[in-house]
């Protein structure tokens, strides 16, 4: 009995970044999840009785208040109205799919999806810098190097010959 060719790599190029290809789309495959997960939550606070049980639990939260965050995302959040939370969602499951297209077509290991995964992450990096470098944190500061990361590995990968597929 033979391996099918979606769980065997198909060429010496294909075995050699296997594993690379499998990493990258796991990540892919959780930041898909933590994207539906927001966009539900954010489709829950579309209700206003969600939406103002949720700002009320905010602004009676016992924690020690050193920086005043909590406030500054209660304000955030009274000046957003519980109707933006429909374009939040949307905009999370557009995400998720972008993100969900590039974790399957990275596991199938298909060449277009190496090149449609430099092409959507590279595309946010200049947002990135711009984050690191006037809202610093270090979560931003990995963010930004994983995904270069990302994007060089791909390229490397993406610019390697590859067999002529047979029909």
């Amino acid at each position: 009995m033979t391996e099918h060719h979606l769980t065997k790599p198909t060429s010496e190029v294909e075995a050699q970044h296997s594993l690379g290809l499998r990493i990258i789309a796991i990540y892919k495959g959780i930041k898909t999840v933590g994207l539906l997960f927001a966009a539900a939550a954010a489709f829950h606070l579309e209700r206003e009785q969600n939406f103002d049980r949720f700002v009320h639990w905010l602004e009676h939260l016992s924690l020690t208040d050193t920086n005043g965050l909590r406030w500054q995302l209660v304000s955030l959040l009274q000046q957003w109205g519980h109707s933006r939370f429909i374009a939040v969602g949307l905009v999370a499951i557009g995400y998720a799919v972008i993100f969900a297209t590039e974790g399957t077509g990275l596991w199938l290991r298909k060449h277009w999806a190496e090149w449609f995964t430099v092409i959507a992450t590279g595309s946010l990096i200049p947002l990135e810098f711009y984050e690191v470098f006037h809202h610093f944190s270090w979560l931003k500061l990995a963010a930004l190097l994983g995904n270069i990361a990302i994007v060089v590995y791909l390229v490397r990968i993406a610019m390697q010959p590859r067999p002529k597929k047979e029909h």
